[in-house]
């Protein structure tokens, strides 16, 4: 059990450094959230391919949980979305419409993706 905690946590500190970088690179605008969006967008993307993949317990504990579960953000989408909801409402639901069916949109392809190749780390 122990080891298993080790790798969540190895693998979340590596993905919230990864966010906070990319989140400061890409939120340039401040009329939309670019970096979040994007975070999130590929964070559904690479869990889909690895979910469907079912690879090695151990690497999903690392990347999944650990790592894109720190990359990704739920907490954030929201406080973001109230944002846009109160300075503009055209950019709210887009953002909102993105962020969702593109999460879930990508979610499936990298699933479908994941289960037509082998991982093997």
């Amino acid at each position: 059990m122990i080891i298993k905690l080790i790798l969540v946590g190895i693998g979340g500190f590596a993905g919230a450094v990864s966010r906070f970088a990319m989140s400061k690179a890409l939120n340039w605008q401040e009329s939309l959230p670019i970096g979040t969006l994007t975070v999130n967008l590929l964070g559904a993307f690479l869990l889909g391919i690895l979910t469907g993949a079912e690879g090695n317990k151990m690497m999903v504990l690392l990347f999944g949980a650990g790592f894109l579960g720190a990359f990704t953000t739920f907490s954030t989408l929201k406080l973001e979305l109230t944002r846009l909801y109160i300075k503009n409402k055209k950019y709210f639901l887009l953002y909102t419409a993105i962020s969702y069916i593109g999460g879930i949109t990508l979610a499936f392809l990298g699933y479908v993706i994941g289960k037509t190749v082998e991982i093997t780390i």
